[in-house]
């Protein structure tokens, strides 16, 4: 049985929707930046079009480059980093706790509303559950940290330091400046969902620039272009002309 074309009843066309949806994930644009970027390359789109396509199109397209990178990759299962950030929705304060790995790959990413142990249970009973147990996680000095590791029998695997998780602070800075740009989060649902679409997208292009010269750069950018699923490859070449 064949699956119905997602993009059947649209009018525009499908390499306009796939870029203004991977522009607006990829980098910190708001909605009126990628309307008027598209207007530059002669692209007539309403913002509330784009946000209309981000929230049909975004979760199918980041499912798509997720199933590629992990076919026949493994999660790194050596160090993982354990943070979480304050997020207002509404005004109010929420949790999101996310895992990274030692590369800076994001593994995981829960949004809550309390940082309790029942909180950190869930999340570290989650991450596991899709990737496996570390060898060692390291944490900040929270003890609902330590409260949900001795609830999985992880305790022994805990290490905290000063500047031991700088790797998942830093991991912090692409989303935060993603946050000022979509100017916050209205609910939990929305923050959820975005959190998982940008991490797929960010770990796709996330190439650690600072570590490779120019020339490794724009061969591991070429690459990471070139390796997404065949059904959006025509976003770079649209993204190109």
């Amino acid at each position: 049985m064949t699956k119905d074309d997602p993009f059947k009843y649209f009018r525009t066309s499908r390499e306009i929707i796939r870029l203004a949806v991977m522009m607006y994930v990829r980098f910190p644009l708001s909605l009126r930046n990628v309307e008027d970027l598209l207007h530059e390359r002669g692209i007539d789109v309403s913002h509330e079009s784009v946000r209309f396509w981000w929230n049909r199109f975004g979760p199918m397209f980041a499912a798509e480059i997720r199933k590629r990178r992990i076919n026949g990759m493994k999660s790194s299962l050596w160090r993982w980093h354990l943070d979480e950030m304050f997020v207002k929705i509404n005004g109010e304060r929420h949790y999101l706790w996310r895992a990274v790995d030692h590369e800076g790959e994001v593994l995981e990413g829960f949004v809550t509303k309390t940082r309790d142990k029942k909180a950190a249970l869930k999340f570290l009973k989650k991450a596991m559950r899709k990737h496996g147990r570390p060898q060692i996680i390291v944490t900040d000095r929270l003890r609902s940290y330590g409260a949900a590791l001795r609830e999985v029998g992880a305790a022994d695997q805990q290490e905290t330091g000063r500047w031991l998780n700088n790797r998942a602070e830093n991991s912090h800075l692409p989303f935060r400046r993603r946050e000022r740009a979509m100017q916050r989060f209205r609910r939990m649902r929305s923050l959820q969902l975005f959190v998982s679409v940008h991490a797929s997208v960010f770990n796709h292009f996330n190439s650690e620039r600072s570590l490779s010269s120019r020339a490794n750069f724009k061969q591991n950018r070429s690459a990471a272009l070139l390796w997404l699923p065949p059904t959006m490859q025509e976003v770079s070449d649209l993204a190109g002309a």
